[in-house]
């Protein structure tokens, strides 16, 4: 019997057409290659019978597989484009090579300077001395301005976007790497990832 539970994620979407389509996506350690401009459309009519994933899942895990280093990586000027079959097409063009190393190099310095900034602060963070009586703990709350900001909703939230996550009585910037059915997988500026609902979520 076939199966036709829906697809949740991303994650499982891409699985799902890298099986399908091996010529064209490729996972793990094997070389990604250059998408066929209008690969989405191909896309949505070969699989316009498949009830387990819906057009708009569909965008947001092609947009998430694109937008990965190790696909930018493969994004070079002359490389050969392919379909869906595997069938080599145009070539990658020289903007289309520069806007794939921008958006690398641009990702890659997020990540390092979040890293570089947690690092430092963990580095100022000055050693409180034990004592043999149990401390009173101060809750330090740094008060920030959030009045530009409004409250998400499901529907207008797309991989890569800046949000502020409510935890607690701060709220905690970060970006969102997944949009799922029911949840939103929100990577934090510390570098952990959380799931949190879209009302729990701000954005400009």
């Amino acid at each position: 019997m076939e199966n036709t539970e829906k697809f949740t994620n991303n994650k499982q979407i891409i699985h799902f057409i890298t099986e399908k389509f091996p010529l064209c996506f490729t996972a793990g350690s094997t070389l990604a290659k250059p998408l066929k401009i209008g690969i989405f459309q191909e896309l949505v009519a070969c699989l316009e019978d498949e009830s387990r994933v819906s057009k708009t899942q569909l965008r947001g895990a092609l947009r998430q597989y694109t937008l990965s280093w190790r696909y930018l990586h493969c994004v070079k000027e002359g490389t050969k484009r392919v379909n869906l079959e595997g069938i080599e097409g145009d070539d990658v063009s020289a903007e289309h090579a520069q806007h794939a190393l921008k958006t690398l190099k641009e990702s890659k310095d997020k990540v390092f300077a979040n890293k570089k900034k947690n690092n430092e602060s963990v580095k100022r963070t000055p050693k409180i001395p034990r004592r043999k009586t149990t401390p009173v703990k101060k809750e330090v709350v740094v008060v920030e301005d959030i009045s530009n900001y409004k409250q998400a909703t499901h529907s207008q939230l797309s991989v890569q976007q800046p949000v502020k996550v409510l935890l607690g009585k701060v709220p905690v910037a970060g970006v969102v790497i997944e949009v799922m059915k029911d949840e939103i997988q929100v990577q934090l500026n510390s570098g952990m990832v959380v799931k949190v609902k879209a009302k729990h979520l701000i954005v400009e």
